[in-house]
Formats: structure tokens, C-alpha cells, sequence
């Protein structure tokens, strides 16, 4: 998950792979941002975005056999907890881990659920855009007979979203594809309460004044309405829609003020008509193929003022839910996570369930819960953190076989640690167990290996804070390996592979020739290189470096204006020896191909030019001659000549060639320019 906070201070970014220069090839592992905290497992702890792991959600799990995605819960009068599902729009009641079915309503999903007027339970559908009465004390067979709706609304297909006045008595219903607020009283009479421009309206939250709020799908807008008709716009927020709202209730910090979440699909939601709805949801059974869109949170306050608290660019955001203290809490749609954000913007993961979806969040009353789909989990909060709170690590890889050392961790607290190694990038029965518990920093016992994890338990201290883990390592010392050395190989050659362009002169020569090679060096150590040159036939090889010159980038500049011309090889030889002891060291050679050394200029003779015919001799001390080329003084271009024998492929090259159709007329002057292949030039001048 990359979430990035909207805040003024910004994570310190800390690499997971840290590199001790005092120690000789020893690396570590050092986890203390977000991002390197996550990735493993988290149990009962919270890994915030300050880099901090401490006590989370303890979550019991209780899987629902009778549901295959969850839409809404509310908490009955008796305390248990009433789904609203898209099996068949069945309304479920979860207790003391059982589950049983309350009312069945025979559509495609009972997409939202309000407690209302005489302890009434109150569901909304699609796509028959009704609202169903139901008495939440009852129990009906799973495949009992769909009951009747209380109430179908008109011009309807969708029910979005409940909000029930407890005041006023009156029911409000969001609504789609029409965009509509229905106002709804005890007697089933509903009204038009406000017909908005936008297709869908698909959250509705009422203030203590009885201001209604409400958010569409479309424009993503956040509607004010004072009256029936009277509505304003508090934002219009980037994205597709303003996916929930819930108010601060009194006696909470922020009291009176909207937290409000705001989701942008990315173009996988078009509208929200029923199927579409599944893909907005997140329901895998209608659409496997659901992108993860951006989820944001924002307070708004009631001024208007809106301050973000939270962007997630991996997941879009179902669930919104406000704990006793006045804590946010989003369940997202992707990897079924519950994330918190308090005043300061930290952001916290406070549990992360085994499946895709935290539907519905529930953190305040007497009855604390999330519910998870695909599959759908009944998961009870039992508590804060406690004796089975642990954090594992991803699995860290090492890049090779490695001996692991030291494992330090600071925290404030008491924390035991444990880890176990493999060979593979995934645990399995080939993995070691668990070591034994480490109280205090000391050296891993676990059996050398590529990859590690690392296991923190809070069973001492329940409130112990993790800021950081550093685990040191040592890889079995892997020999370099050269794969290729350029030493400024001619753009007009080819290994057979490929067509190279032809025409055009030759790069400038230059004395300085550019070598350059590659390896392969798969524990990442520091490398030295030393250079040897030698002409082709001879014996001897001669250093290009002096004893004291440590060389570790992998390329050199050699001035080669002091060597005779002719054809020579380089060797590269590459030792690994500033990364580890004397003795444990490990080298690898390799030479180059043949090239040239030319740094002087052809000749060019018996230049001559008898009517249109202009004719001469070419010649180099190593050749190949590359391009010769005319043009009539003070004209351009040049005009390329072809060789007599048709091929520039020697070091002396005749040619013969009639130019009359490039010369301009009154042309009494002459240039030519002939190139080796080395970029060496000589320019001549000869006249009619």
C-alpha cells in the first residue's frame, strides 16, 4: 500500500537494505519506515505511517457461510449484528458467532440498512429500488419466500444508502439512476426531498440540527440541504463519488463536523447502475476483473473548510466508521485492511484481515466489529493489542546465500523476537521453524540462508512501541564475473545480428579511446578493476594503471597518442578484494576483441581532374580506408565517391569516377576529404 500523507512533515525514507561501511561485507536489513514494516503479517498491532509498530485491533474471526458479499451492518437493540448481503438480498443476523437469516427479500443485494421507527429495521435494494420493513427479532428459513417491500419508490432502481431521523421520525433513502433524496415518514408516504443533477446519490448523513447531507456519484459532490429543494454545494471533490459520510457526534473532538470519503476509479466505474454497483463495491462474484481506484478521507469542517487526512493510490475506501474517541477509520476495498488517521495525520494500519474487503466497520458502542468479503468474515474486536499481538516482517532477501548475525530493535517496552530462514521466496516446510524467543538484542540462530523473516510478540507489553529492526548479514562471497568489454568498436560493424546505417563520415578521431565493460556480481560487492593492454603478437601484457590507482567505476578514458598505430586487445581483471578478507577474495578476467589504434591521418595522391573525371589514391597505415567525399569549394554538401573495387575495405583505395553531374557550373575548385575508419581525416584541393 503507498499511502501518502497530506501533511507538512514527510516520512524519512530509510532504504530496507542498509550497508555498514565499517564492517567488511557485512550488510543489514533495517526496517523503520511504513513501507518496510509492511508487506508481512500483522496481528493485533498497528503499523503506522511514523514508522511505528504498536497495539492494534485483536480480531476474532467468524466466517458466514450464507453470504457471498456484505453491503451494509448495523448493530440491533440487542446487540447483535444485521448484514445486508447480495445473496439474494438476504438480511443475516450474526450472534455469539452463529449466523441466521432475518427477512429475505429475494432481490440482488440489500445494499443498505438503517435501525428506524419502532425498532424497525429498515432495508434498502436494487434493482427493484424499494424499501423493506423488517422485524430484526425475526427469523426466517434461508429459503423462505421473498417478503414483500414496504415500499417501492418511483422513478428507482437503486437504493444506495439509510438515514433515519429520530427526531422528526422521517427516513431519508439515496437513490439512483435519477439522483434522488427521498424523505420518507412512518406511514410509508415518501417525497422527493431533492432532485439533484447527478445520476446517483449514494450517501446520506443527518446532522444533530437536522441538516441533511448528502453525496453523489458522478461529480463526487457533497450536498447541504436546510429545507426540502434547498440544497447547496459544501465541495466538489476530485474523483467519481463521495462514497461515505459520518458525522462528529457531541461530546467527540470535532463535534458537529463531516468525515467524508471520496473515491476515484480510475474509468472502471462508468455509472453506477446495479452491475456497475458490484464493481464499485468491490463484489468479486459479478467482477473478478475490479480495478483498485484512490481512496481519500477528509474532515470538512462546518465553515466548509475541507482538510485532507488521507490518500491511498493502491485501494479505494467502503467503510467509514468513527471509534468512541472520535478516531477515523476506513475499510478499504482492496486487501481488506482497516486504516486509522488521528489529528496529527499519522496513519496507522490497525488490522489487516485475510480477505479482499473491509465492508463494514463498526467501532463504537458495545459492539465493535469489521466485516470482510470475498469471503465474507464476521471479525468481533475483542480488544486493543494483548498477549498474541505479533508483527512478522516481509520475507527479506538477502540476494545469495547468507550467514546472518546480530538483530537489534529499539522499542519502548518489552518486545520478544524470534526468526526463521529458507531458500525459498515464499516460507514453506522447507524453511527452518521458529527460533527460540530473543528477549534482548542478540545473534540469530537461524541456519544460513537467501531469505529471512523476522517475528516481534507483545506478550510482555501489550503497549510496547517498535521503531526499528536492523538484522545484520554476511553472503557466501560470489565471484564477478566480466561479460563484455567495448574498447570503441566502429559503428559501421556488426556481429551479424543487425543491419548498421551506412553513409555518412565517421566520428571524429580522437587519441582518447573510451573502454567500457559489464558483469555480473551477484552479492553486490565493491569491486576493483585493473587494466592490461597488449599488441596483437605479442607476449607481454603492460598495465595501463599504476600499482597505487584503485579503479572501481567500469569505464576508463585511455589516451592512447603515445602508442605506435596498429591493432591491440585490453584485458580487465576484477577482484572483489575491497569487500572481503585477504585470502577470501575472488577475481575473474577477460580480454577484448581485436581493434585498432590510428590516430594518424591518410594520405591522399595523384589527385586528379580531367574534364568531369576526378581520380586518386587513398592510403592509410592501418585502414581501412571508410569515405571519400567531393564537393566544389564553397559548396555543400558533400557528394560520397565509391572506391574503384566498390568496397572500402583496405588501406589503400584507388578510385575513378566520372562527377560531372555534381558540379556546378563555372566550378574551376575542388574539395576532398578521405576518412579511415578510425575518424582520421586529410582534405585536399585540386582544380580543372
Amino acid at each position: 500500500m503507498n499511502i501518502k500523507l497530506l501533511a507538512t512533515s514527510a516520512l524519512v525514507i530509510t532504504g530496507l537494505l542498509g550497508v555498514d561501511a565499517l564492517a567488511v561485507g557485512t550488510r543489514r536489513f533495517v526496517l523503520n519506515t511504513f513501507e518496510s514494516f509492511q508487506g508481512g503479517d500483522a496481528t493485533g498491532v498497528a503499523i503506522g505511517s511514523d514508522g511505528s509498530v504498536r497495539a492494534g485491533l485483536t480480531i476474532a474471526k467468524s466466517p458466514v457461510a450464507d453470504a457471498q458479499s456484505v453491503w451494509d451492518a448495523v448493530v440491533a437493540s440487542d446487540g447483535s449484528v444485521l448484514l445486508g448481503t447480495g445473496t439474494g438480498g438476504r438480511i443475516l443476523r450474526v450472534r455469539g458467532g452463529q449466523t441466521s437469516v432475518v427477512a429475505n427479500t429475494g432481490t440482488m443485494a440489500a445494499s443498505a440498512l438503517a435501525n428506524g421507527f419502532d425498532g424497525m429495521l429498515f432495508a434498502g435494494t436494487f434493482p427493484n429500488g424499494a424499501v423493506y420493513k423488517i422485524d430484526p427479532r425475526g427469523e426466517v428459513s434461508k429459503d423462505a419466500a421473498p417478503q414483500p417491500p414496504w415500499l417501492t419508490l418511483p422513478d428507482t432502481e437503486n437504493v444506495w444508502d439509510l438515514a433515519y431521523d429520530p427526531g422528526a421520525k422521517v427516513l431519508y433513502a439515496a437513490t439512483g439512476p435519477e439522483g434522488k433524496l427521498f424523505r420518507i415518514d412512518a406511514s410509508g408516504k415518501a417525497e422527493v426531498y431533492f432532485d439533484s443533477d447527478e445520476p446517483h446519490l449514494v450517501s446520506v448523513a443527518l446532522a444533530s440540527d437536522g441538516t441533511v447531507y448528502t453525496g453523489s456519484s458522478g461529480k463526487a459532490l457533497l450536498y447541504r440541504l436546510t429545507a426540502p429543494g434547498r440544497a447547496s454545494v459544501v465541495h466538489d471533490f476530485e474523483g467519481d463519488d463521495v462514497r461515505s459520510i459520518v458525522i462528529a457526534p457531541q461530546g467527540m473532538p470535532h463535534a458537529g463536523e463531516l468525515y467524508v470519503t471520496a473515491n476515484d476509479y480510475r474509468g472502471s466505474v462508468k455509472s453506477l447502475r446495479p452491475l456497475k454497483r458490484a464493481k464499485l463495491q468491490g463484489s468479486s462474484d459479478d467482477h473478478p476483473d475490479v480495478k483498485s481506484g484512490r481512496g481519500r478521507l477528509f474532515r470538512v469542517a462546518r465553515s466548509g473548510s475541507v482538510e485532507p487526512l488521507l490518500d491511498d493510490n493502491e485501494t479505494h475506501f467502503v467503510a467509514l466508521a468513527l471509534d468512541d474517541a472520535g478516531l477515523p477509520y476506513v475499510g478499504t476495498g482492496v486487501d481488506g485492511k482497516v486504516i486509522a488517521v488521528d489529528d496529527q495525520r499519522v496513519v496507522r494500519v490497525v488490522a489487516d484481515t485475510e480477505e479482499r474487503q473491509a465492508a463494514a466497520v463498526v467501532l463504537s458502542g458495545g459492539a465493535r466489529f469489521v466485516v470482510s468479503s470475498d469471503p465474507v468474515v464476521f471479525h468481533e474486536v475483542t480488544g486493543i493489542g494483548g498477549a498474541t499481538a505479533t508483527w512478522t516482517s516481509k520475507v527479506l532477501d538477502a540476494g545469495g546465500r547468507a550467514t546472518f548475525g546480530r538483530l537489534d530493535w529499539t522499542a519502548s517496552g518489552a518486545l520478544e523476537f524470534q526468526t526463521r530462514s529458507g531458500n525459498t521466496d515464499k516460507p514453506d516446510t522447507t524453511w527452518s521453524d521458529w527460533s527460540a524467543a530473543l528477549p534482548t538484542a542478540g545473534r540469530v540462530i537461524s541456519p544460513p540462508g537467501r531469505f529471512v523473516q523476522a517475528r516481534a510478540r507483545w506478550s510482555k507489553d501489550p503497549m510496547a512501541v517498535l521503531d526499528e529492526v536492523k538484522l545484520a548479514f554476511v553472503n557466501d562471497n560470489a565471484r564477478p564475473v566480466l561479460t563484455s568489454i567495448d574498447a570503441g568498436e566502429s559503428k559501421s560493424d556488426t556481429g551479424g545480428t543487425s543491419i548498421p546505417q551506412s553513409g555518412g563520415a565517421p566520428e571524429d578521431a580522437s587519441p582518447k579511446l573510451k573502454l567500457r565493460w559489464k558483469l555480473e556480481n551477484p552479492d553486490n560487492d565493491e569491486l576493483r578493476f585493473r587494466l592490461f593492454f597488449q599488441p596483437v603478437g605479442a607476449k607481454r601484457w603492460t598495465s595501463l594503471l599504476d600499482s597505487s590507482d584503485v579503479l572501481t567505476k567500469r569505464e576508463y578514458s585511455w589516451d592512447t597518442s603515445g602508442l605506435p598505430e596498429g591493432r591491440y586487445r585490453v584485458r580487465v581483471d576484477v577482484s572483489d578484494e575491497l569487500a572481503n578478507p585477504p585470502g577470501a577474495a575472488l577475481q575473474h578476467s577477460l580480454e577484448s576483441a581485436v581493434f585498432a589504434i590510428d590516430n594518424t591521418a591518410p594520405v591522399l595522391s595523384k589527385l586528379t581532374l580531367k574534364g568531369g573525371r576526378l581520380s586518386g589514391t587513398a592510403s592509410d597505415g592501418i585502414g581501412p580506408i571508410a569515405r571519400i567525399e567531393v564537393a566544389a569549394v564553397g559548396d555543400r554538401p558533400f557528394f560520397p565517391l565509391a572506391p574503384t573495387d566498390g568496397v572500402f575495405d583496405e588501406a589503400t583505395e584507388s578510385f575513378d569516377v566520372d562527377i560531372s553531374s555534381v558540379l556546378t557550373e563555372g566550378a574551376q575548385h575542388l574539395v576532398v576529404r578521405v576518412f579511415d575508419v578510425s575518424g582520421n581525416r586529410t582534405t585536399a584541393t585540386v582544380s580543372r
